[in-house]
């Protein structure tokens, strides 16, 4: 109920903030839980990511720090988000995703790379897929990488890709996890040239610099 209520209100303000925003290939969407994965390029991209693909609710990670504020800590729990030590992760990064995707009716945001910082994915989403019995797909999000850029109702756009299945008998080998990551790299490429054959992403704290 919380997320759903937190959901509706945040459509309603990023409508009044933007109201340009554009959803593509939304029927690629599974029925069932699954991975939503894509490139971190602002810290409000998961939010147009949870808004392009609802109704399905998802669940989310988030630095453990954040959860140090007991009103903070309240919104982010019942906003189905739960702790993670980035600097040393433990067992539970991957057995919380995996029990939530296989018990809950809830599926999971997540950033391969990390941080908005590095595009570089890692293995972790190939890892909890398996392991959970979910297909990962892949998104992307095109548009301003600042607030101010929001307010100017610069275009939003969130496209969606094909569902990659992880094979439950498949052994995963450092090799067929490479193989999962670069598919998902080559479908991040395609839905960007998708939406603008010109789209060239740039960090905004390296273009400061």
């Amino acid at each position: 109920m919380f997320y759903s209520f937190i959901r509706a209100l945040v459509r309603v303000i990023v409508f009044i903030i933007n109201g340009n925003t554009h959803y593509l290939n939304k029927d690629k969407l599974p029925k069932g839980n699954y991975i939503l994965v894509g490139p971190h390029r602002t810290w409000y991209d998961p939010i147009f990511f949870a808004l392009a693909a609802a109704p399905k609710k998802f669940s989310f990670m988030a630095k453990e720090e954040l959860f140090s504020n007991p009103f903070l800590r309240y919104i982010l729990v019942h906003a189905n988000a739960f702790p993670v030590n980035r600097a040393n992760p433990g067992p539970s990064v991957i057995k919380t995703p995996v029990k939530w995707l296989r018990k809950r009716d809830l599926s999971l945001i997540m950033f391969p790379s990390g941080t908005r910082h590095s595009q570089e994915l890692k293995g972790g989403a190939v890892l909890i897929a398996k392991m959970a019995g979910v297909p990962i797909v892949p998104a992307v999000y095109q548009g301003p990488l600042t607030f101010k850029g929001l307010l100017a109702r610069k275009k939003v756009t969130i496209a969606f890709g094909d569902p990659i299945t992880i094979e439950r008998k498949q052994k995963l080998t450092d090799e067929y996890q490479e193989q999962i990551i670069a598919q998902m790299n080559q479908t991040f490429n395609n839905l960007d040239q998708a939406i603008n054959p010109d789209f060239v992403y740039i960090d905004q704290t390296t273009k400061k610099n």
